[in-house]
C-alpha cells in the first residue's frame, strides 16, 4: 500500500538520524502527527529472552502517572460485597453467572478482576479468556481480595503487559495530545516496571532494542 506524501516526508526526516534520545523521539512524534484524530503513542521493545521457555516469560503491570487516554470497561467476579464493588467503579459485577456468559462468547469487558475463591471456577473458561489476555493473574493484581484498590488503580491508568511469541513487548504510553513531557514520564515508569520483571534465569542482555511510533506514524529507534 502506497503511503501518502506527508508520511513519506516524515520518513525522510527520520532517515537523517539513525537513533534518537527518548526526548528527541517524543518531541518529533508530538510535532509530526499524521492522522486527523488523537493518535496513540506506542513503545515496542525487543527482549533478549527465549520466549519458548516458561522461566523466561515476562509479565507485569504498571500504573501510568498520566494514564493512557483510554478508558477500560472493568468486570469483577466475586461472591462477596458486590454492592460495594459496584460503588467502587466496576462496570460489571457478578458471580458464577458471568462464567456462563463467557462460555456463550459474551465478553463485554476489557479487564476481569477475580476474588481468589473464584479462580477454580474460572478454570472452565481459561481457554477462552487466556488467548484474549483476560484471564485474571496474581502477578498483575487482577486476582485479589482488595478489589476496590484494584479498580482504583485501573481507573488511574494501570496496564498489564507481557511478551509476545517473538519475545517482544508492545505498550501504548499515551496520546499525542499529552505532550512530550507527560509521555516521557509514562515511558520512564514503564521501563522501570519492565526492568523489575526481568527473568532471573536470563543470562543474555535483557533489552535489545526500543522503538517508538504513533498510531499512523513511522518507527523511531531509541538510543540504549
Amino acid at each position: 500500500m502506497k503511503k501518502g506524501k506527508k508520511y513519506r516526508n516524515i520518513v525522510k526526516k527520520i532517515r537523517e538520524k539513525n537513533s534518537y534520545s527518548i526526548k528527541e523521539a517524543l518531541d518529533f512524534i508530538v510535532t509530526h502527527p499524521l492522522a486527523n484524530f488523537d493518535e496513540s503513542v506506542e513503545v515496542h521493545i525487543k527482549l533478549g529472552i527465549d520466549a519458548t521457555k516458561g522461566d523466561q516469560q515476562v509479565r507485569g503491570s504498571v500504573v501510568f502517572p498520566n494514564g493512557t487516554g483510554k478508558s477500560k470497561k472493568i468486570a469483577v467476579i466475586t461472591l462477596e460485597q458486590q454492592n460495594e464493588v459496584k460503588k467502587a467503579g466496576a462496570d460489571i459485577v457478578s458471580g458464577e453467572e458471568l462464567i456462563e456468559e463467557i462460555k456463550k462468547g459474551k465478553i463485554d469487558f476489557d479487564v476481569l478482576i477475580a476474588s481468589p475463591e473464584m479462580m477454580p471456577k474460572l478454570a472452565s473458561v481459561a481457554k477462552i479468556l487466556g488467548p484474549r489476555g483476560l484471564m485474571p493473574n496474581p502477578k498483575t493484581g487482577t486476582v485479589t481480595n482488595k478489589i476496590r484498590e484494584a479498580i482504583s488503580e485501573l481507573k488511574k491508568g494501570k496496564e498489564e503487559f507481557k511478551n509476545d511469541k517473538t519475545g517482544n513487548v508492545h505498550q501504548i504510553i499515551g496520546k499525542i495530545s499529552f505532550g512530550a513531557d507527560k509521555l516521557k514520564e509514562n515511558y520512564e515508569v514503564f521501563i522501570k516496571a519492565l526492568e523489575k520483571v526481568k527473568p532471573k534465569t536470563l543470562k543474555n542482555k535483557y533489552i535489545l532494542g526500543i522503538s517508538l511510533c504513533s498510531t499512523m506514524g513511522p518507527s523511531l529507534k531509541i538510543k540504549l
